[in-house]
């Protein structure tokens, strides 16, 4: 509430440029009025555009699997093995007396390690302050939350600062897992110490992936790493969760499991809530949930989704409002013209900002792919009922995308505020509505 009136108060720009203040001083407090309880774990911060919850997840399941006792903090739950709690609000990186207090718990329940799933906010805010990473991961970097870092290079600079949080911890490994296949790799390279890059086409990275074969139910690679050769599988499909594996695995391998703990490790997480979520109701079309949001996740989804299906691609998705990043919209709505046979934009979570003035932008982006509205472009506000009218147009072998919420457990609207969601659940819904109108 505090922070809130003094936001009030204070000019917009004032405000941002001491906002950062105030959040350390925020986290030294609770950090002592706490005792620093990470101090004595084994941190493994992931960050990223995106990629960064499966990736967490991966490094969470490989650990446990091994025999570690580990504890996980990321957008769809936190907590350690027997203890996991869902992640109820809009937010990664919790505020530092939530996090710390999460931690604290954990560490009641005895874990030594801990992946905290880490964004460029709380970097920026220095939310994560006297967090002792051992190990820093950067999965990829795209143009994204430009409405609060202004521009690509503060967004680029405050993830790299988790690299030198990880460089400056004397007791931990000091060592990055960075995507090399990725133009800032170099920026994150040059602030650690040890670094272990990754890539699928980049011969002289220290972890290379070959002989990747993708399915739509997953994939399988070659991994080389030193003279140590492993073979790679995951249960999640799609080029990118190739990538989320490698940087998984050079965080595995960069603490010294072996290879058949890395390779059993991401073999034994079979799925990710809201991400890549197939919904499997007897239907004779697919239908599948996933938390893209941005144009490079749409473009690397579409691509790896587009040669594996037989009939139409159908996608529905919105934008968030009161981002300031409106630029997104209209290429979001390119990118699914351009790839998709048929479009139906809906809301995200407009935030106090005019859900039909979102949709007419994606629109706009649509159109300039060749989508005519009513033929093959639909503009539903309702997020639920446009999610039922794209599963009422799917026929036999097609496929509905539902993208943008994916986990998330409430959307955000312009005049009834936050209200409970289930995304899953409200395809389900559609499909199950849907069998029982036509039978299949």
């Amino acid at each position: 509430m505090l922070r809130k009136i003094v936001k009030a108060i204070i000019p917009r720009g004032l405000f941002r440029a001491i906002e950062p203040a105030g959040h350390l001083l925020e986290a030294m407090m609770w950090q002592i009025v706490m005792g620093f309880p990470a101090r004595k774990l084994h941190v493994i911060g992931v960050t990223g555009t995106n990629g960064k919850t499966t990736t967490s997840l991966m490094i969470y399941t490989m650990l446990e699997n091994a025999g570690y006792k580990v504890g996980l903090m990321t957008t769809v739950a936190y907590g350690s093995q027997g203890h996991m709690r869902e992640q109820m609000v809009h937010m990664t990186t919790s505020g530092t007396r939530v996090l710390l207090s999460r931690i604290k718990e954990m560490r009641s329940e005895g874990i030594q390690w801990l992946v905290l799933e880490t964004t460029s906010h709380a970097l920026a805010q220095n939310r994560v302050w006297g967090i002792p990473y051992s190990v820093a991961v950067m999965t990829n970097l795209t143009h994204e939350h430009l409405e609060y870092h202004r521009t690509f290079e503060r967004y680029r600079e405050a993830k790299v600062k988790m690299f030198r949080l990880a460089s400056a911890n004397s007791n931990g490994l000091r060592t990055g897992i960075v995507n090399a296949d990725d133009p800032s790799a170099p920026y994150f390279a040059a602030a650690v110490p040890t670094v272990l890059r990754f890539s699928s086409r980049q011969s002289q990275s220290e972890l290379l992936a070959t002989n990747i074969r993708s399915t739509p139910t997953g994939s399988q690679y070659d991994l080389r790493y030193e003279d140590r050769h492993l073979h790679i599988k995951t249960s999640l499909p799609g080029s990118f969760n190739v990538e989320n594996s490698l940087a998984a695995a050079g965080a595995g391998l960069a603490i010294g499991l072996t290879n058949e703990q890395v390779e059993q490790g991401i073999a034994a997480l079979k799925s990710v809530e809201g991400r890549m979520t197939r919904i499997e109701e007897g239907q004779n079309f697919d239908a599948i949930v996933d938390y893209a949001h941005s144009p490079d996740s749409f473009e690397k989804l579409f691509k790896d989704m587009k040669p594996l299906v037989k009939g139409r691609m159908i996608v529905v998705f919105g934008s968030q409002g009161n981002t300031g990043d409106v630029g997104k919209r209209a290429i979001q709505g390119k990118l699914a013209g351009d790839y998709a046979d048929l479009v139906v934009v809906t809301e995200e979570d407009d935030r106090g900002e005019d859900g039909n003035s979102i949709l007419e932008q994606i629109a706009t982006g649509a159109e300039d792919a060749g989508k005519v509205r009513d033929k093959n472009l639909w503009l539903i506000l309702n997020r639920a009922e446009a999610i039922a009218y794209a599963v009422g147009l799917a026929k036999r072998d097609d496929a509905v995308l539902v993208l943008g919420k994916g986990h998330e457990k409430t959307i955000e609207r312009k005049a009834e505020g936050s209200e409970p969601w289930d995304e899953p659940g409200t395809v389900r819904h559609a499909v199950r509505q849907r069998l029982d109108e036509k039978g299949h």
